[in-house]
């Protein structure tokens, strides 16, 4: 089992502590509500923690393991994760990249979310928990 196949089976199980562990030092976390990656370890488990509350009904359906390129170019193994879930009602569809590094970590982790009205319910719910955490300024 590689480490994409244990982050989801981290996820499914309810366990994001566990599904974190998966990630490099310095991961870079992009999403699809805001232009720059959240980066580092720390900033990216403070955004799971709002995730895990956020999402309702979490669920991967797919899975397409391949080959693939990191934002900067680099040639790595790669998962696509397709989920759904329930966010603030609204159903959400989407996927995510995942980039895994020679020592079989997760090094860049991409979402992609539709349809837009649930992209903006995400986006919404996202920088309110990280608020509330103290993640980020109000």
């Amino acid at each position: 089992m590689n480490a994409a196949e244990r982050f989801r089976a981290a996820i499914e199980a309810g366990d994001f502590d566990a599904a974190v562990e998966e990630f490099t030092d310095d991961i870079r976390f992009f999403s699809p509500v805001k232009f720059t990656p959240f980066e580092g370890i720390d900033t990216v488990r403070a955004l799971f923690r709002v995730l895990q509350r956020t999402f309702e009904d979490f669920r991967y359906v797919g899975d397409f393991p391949g080959e693939g390129q990191t934002p900067d170019g680099e040639s790595t193994r790669a998962h696509v994760l397709h989920f759904r879930t329930v966010v603030e009602g609204k159903q959400v569809e989407g996927i995510d990249l995942i980039h895994l590094d020679a020592q079989d970590r997760i090094t860049t982790f991409t979402v992609m979310i539709r349809p837009m009205s649930s992209l903006q319910a995400v986006s919404e719910a996202i920088h309110r928990g990280l608020v509330q955490d103290g993640a980020i300024p109000a």
